[in-house]
């Protein structure tokens, strides 16, 4: 195992670790986003897709342990290699110039941690539903329905699939970076994936929060 520690210590060890880790959310939420839109469906529709995933107790908390196991990891490896990153440049410069870049890696530590307070909020919202002020068990249908007909509730969702937009963004963009499938030939590829999931997985969740938030879904 010393060789499994000597390799996370590495700042490439690090690196491979967001990037995996990163890997396993981003699968979590396209499927996560698929199934939410079945509240398009009407109730019967997103409640049996929920006492689906209810159904298999070891399967449930199997997918719980995996995601916050890489969520755990995802963020530690993030702030260690920023101390890391501050650390080897202690002083700071007299003229500050910023290097070329998206304005996604601009906002990625920002970014982070609004998505890092939005999980909180998400699992205290729809899965114990400490927060919701009308919580159902076995009504996720109403849940959505009251939770995101609260302004600042449904506010606070749409800035958090923002920030999820730009980190998708810079992260698709370094997996295949940090994974060693870097070359001019692969950049226009990367770079259309890269939009294609910081565009469709977001606007998937906003939609439902903007649905139910103007009255279309009821």
């Amino acid at each position: 195992m010393g060789w499994l520690k000597a390799f996370y210590r590495s700042t490439i060890g690090k690196k491979m670790v967001m990037a995996v880790t990163g890997l396993v959310w981003l699968g979590f939420v396209m499927g996560h986003a698929l199934g939410n839109l079945l509240i398009f469906q009407g109730p019967a529709a997103i409640n049996g897709y929920a006492e689906l995933l209810k159904s298999s107790a070891l399967i449930l908390w199997g997918v719980r342990t995996i995601l916050l196991s890489s969520l755990l990891l995802h963020v530690h490896a993030a702030t260690t290699l920023t101390l890391r990153n501050r650390r080897a440049r202690p002083e700071r410069y007299d003229r500050h110039e910023t290097p070329t870049t998206t304005w996604s890696a601009l906002t990625l530590r920002v970014g982070g941690v609004i998505l890092l307070v939005f999980v909180v909020f998400h699992l205290l919202h729809f899965t114990t539903g400490t927060v919701h002020p009308a919580f159902s068990p076995t009504d996720v249908y109403h849940n959505m329905l009251i939770g995101f007909s609260i302004p600042a509730v449904a506010g606070f969702y749409l800035l958090a699939m923002a920030a999820l937009a730009l980190h998708l963004h810079h992260g698709v963009w370094s997996f295949f970076q940090t994974m060693g499938w870097n070359h001019p030939h692969l950049n226009p590829l990367r770079r259309r994936v890269a939009t294609a999931l910081a565009v469709v997985v977001p606007l998937g969740f906003s939609a439902i929060v903007f649905a139910v938030a103007v009255g279309w879904v009821r």
